[in-house]
């Protein structure tokens, strides 16, 4: 099958490529240029694909280009300015990029007579922030207090715009929580933080140790993408879906920080760095209940493994291991799992 993967250039897009190209897929990518030292540059993913164009996706005519040319049948949209902080720095990009971005995608798909489905990645942050423990639901109202939430509750509900005025091909949402694994090297996100000050064996300065995230392995998350496009393949799918950890993943980042340290060992720490940063949610917490009752999907790592899983990767690439080899090993690990999505894909 053929898919397109905008945004593949990056941390989950990279994963997401070499993921499918295990399973003998014919994969094209659209991005930026990668980030020095990250997984697509240390795993060599463009070996695996079967084009690798960079286009910035505020581009339309190009991205159109792009997308009649490649002939996909499956279109997953990673496509972003994932930040937060940046999106303070750079609003304009973060806002053209995650929600014009979007429609280019959305606008050069409709044209494609081989397209026949749509995944557009959201995130967890597109849910208007009122502390809710239990976790969001696919029908909570959206909002976004900070330039990268709100700009993709704007894609979010763009998408959802989209598909009813201009019915076509089945279309998705999907919203995912905090992902880790081997190889993302994005600034502020705090296992990379944590393994670059591990590696370097410099104590870590955390900015807000108390905050509460979804956290989850990358190839869980992408399964429930993949699940998706299966079901959309299929007839269903269509709407928005949650697809973040089991509750006991919900943890502090204080918590994650000990526990990376106790498992990394060899003199890391962490500070503490509370003080005055521009403004993140304290608390943010997805309820993944439909897609487990509808789809069938379920996270194959518990928190404890998930966060092993991204260590080991780190430590065994810092130690001289060649980064696709361990990438394809822990790929190969998870697909003897036999998650639903494998049947189509």
């Amino acid at each position: 099958m053929r898919f397109l993967i905008t945004g593949h250039t990056g941390f989950k897009g990279a994963w997401l490529s070499l993921l499918l190209a295990n399973r003998g897929h014919e994969v094209h990518g659209v991005a930026l240029d990668p980030l020095p030292g990250g997984i697509f540059e240390t795993a060599n993913v463009a070996q695996h694909l079967a084009s690798d164009v960079r286009i910035d996706i505020r581009d339309a005519s190009a991205l159109a280009d792009l997308v009649e040319g490649v002939d996909a049948e499956v279109v997953l949209h990673l496509a972003a300015q994932p930040l937060v902080r940046q999106s303070y720095k750079s609003p304009r990009e973060t806002f053209e990029t995650n929600a014009l971005g979007t429609l280019n995608l959305l606008e050069a798909v409709k044209g494609s007579p081989s397209a026949r489905a749509v995944v557009v990645v959201t995130t967890d942050k597109v849910y208007r922030n009122i502390g809710k423990i239990g976790g969001y639901v696919e029908d909570d109202a959206l909002g976004g207090e900070d330039p990268y939430s709100a700009s993709k509750a704007m894609a979010d509900i763009l998408t959802h715009s989209w598909v009813r005025s201009f019915p076509g091909v089945p279309t998705a949402v999907v919203r995912g929580g905090n992902v880790i694994g081997g190889g993302d090297v994005s600034k502020d996100r705090l296992l990379v933080d944590l393994v670059r000050g591990f590696i370097s064996h410099s104590p870590v300065s955390i900015r807000f140790p108390g905050a509460v995230r979804p956290w989850q392995h990358v190839l869980d998350c992408l399964s429930g993408y993949l699940t998706v496009a299966a079901a959309l393949l299929d007839g269903k799918g269509s709407g928005a879906w949650n697809f973040g950890p089991d509750p006991e993943s919900f943890q502090s980042v204080r918590e994650i920080a000990d526990a990376a340290v106790s498992w990394w060992g060899n003199g890391a720490a962490w500070i503490d760095d509370s003080g005055e940063h521009p403004h993140e949610a304290a608390l943010l917490t997805l309820d993944s209940t439909k897609a487990r009752t509808e789809l069938g999907w379920v996270n194959r790592l518990s928190f404890p493994r998930s966060l092993e899983w991204a260590l080991e990767w780190e430590k065994a690439v810092a130690q001289g291991s060649d980064p696709r080899d361990v990438t394809n090993g822990q790929i190969g690990r998870f697909l003897a799992a036999k998650a639903p999505w494998q049947h189509a894909f």
